[in-house]
C-alpha cells in the first residue's frame, strides 16, 4: 500500500493517471505536455508506473501508448477522488468551466459520470430496469429488453470476468452511476451513435444535437438541465 501510494501521490503522476481515467489512450508526450513536466521525466514516471502494473503500454510503430491497465486499478483512482470529495476538509475553490464541465458529464476509465452518470441510472432505476445499490447490481429482464434494443451487448460471458453490473459513487454527484461491463456498454453506443463527443484533454464529455435527441427519447432526459422526465425509459416495443 505504501509503495502504491506513494506512485499516486507524485503530483506529475497523478496528473497522467487522471488524464488516463477518460478512458483513451494516450502518448509519452501527450502525458508530459499535461503534466507539466518534461519528456524524459515522464518516461521516468510512466516507467515506474507501468513496473508497478498501474498503466500499462503498447508500442504501435514508433508510438508508444499507455492507458490504465485494468478496471481495479480505475476503481482505486476513483475511489480516491471520492475520499478526497467526502472526507478531506474543503479549501474553497473558484469552479472553473472546465470543473463544471466535468461536474455536468466525464468518464469515469470506461463509463460515464458526473451529472449525466447519474441521470441515466436514475433513469433505469427508476422504470425498473436496472437494480443498484450499495451491495452491487443487475439489469432486470425488461431492462434486458430496453438495453439491448438501445445496443448495448449484455452477454454475461465476459473476458476477465469482468463484473456484470455495479454501483460506482460519484464522487461530484454523491450518488451512484453505472460501471462494470453495463456502464462501459452505455457508454460505448452513446459514443458510437456521436451523442456525447470528448472535449480534448480532459475526461469531460459534451452532448451533441443528436445526444440531445437520443438522451430524451431513450432515458427521458432533458439534455440540458439533465433532471429525469418521469416515465424515464419507453419500454413499449
Amino acid at each position: 500500500m505504501v509503495e502504491i501510494a506513494a506512485l499516486v501521490g507524485d503530483t506529475a503522476r497523478a496528473t497522467m493517471l487522471s488524464a488516463l481515467m477518460g478512458g483513451q489512450s494516450l502518448t509519452g508526450s501527450e502525458l508530459a505536455f499535461l503534466a507539466g513536466v518534461s519528456r524524459p521525466t515522464a518516461s521516468e514516471h510512466l516507467s515506474k508506473m507501468v513496473e508497478a502494473r498501474l498503466i500499462s503500454v503498447t508500442k504501435k510503430r514508433s508510438f508508444r501508448y499507455y492507458q490504465i491497465s485494468s478496471p481495479l486499478v480505475a476503481s482505486m483512482l476513483e475511489a480516491m477522488k471520492l475520499v478526497a470529495a467526502l472526507e478531506v476538509p474543503q479549501r474553497y475553490l473558484p469552479r472553473s468551466a472546465r470543473d463544471n464541465a466535468l461536474r455536468l458529464g466525464r468518464t469515469c476509465y470506461d463509463h460515464l459520470a458526473g451529472r449525466l452518470g447519474v441521470a441515466i441510472a436514475d433513469s433505469l432505476i427508476a422504470c425498473g430496469c436496472v437494480v443498484l445499490g450499495p451491495d452491487g447490481g443487475d439489469v432486470t429482464d425488461a431492462g434486458a429488453k430496453v438495453l439491448t434494443k438501445f445496443g448495448v451487448e449484455l452477454s454475461r460471458t465476459r473476458p476477465g470476468k469482468r463484473i456484470f453490473c455495479r454501483p460506482c459513487l460519484d464522487w461530484s454527484e454523491r450518488r451512484y452511476h453505472i460501471a462494470g461491463h453495463v456502464g462501459a456498454e452505455i457508454q460505448r453506443r452513446c459514443m458510437e451513435l456521436n451523442w456525447l463527443i470528448r472535449v480534448n484533454d480532459t475526461r469531460a464529455v459534451q452532448v451533441t444535437s443528436a445526444g440531445e435527441i437520443g438522451l430524451c427519447d431513450t432515458f427521458g432526459l432533458d439534455a440540458l438541465s439533465l433532471q429525469i422526465e418521469p416515465p424515464a425509459v419507453r419500454t413499449g416495443t
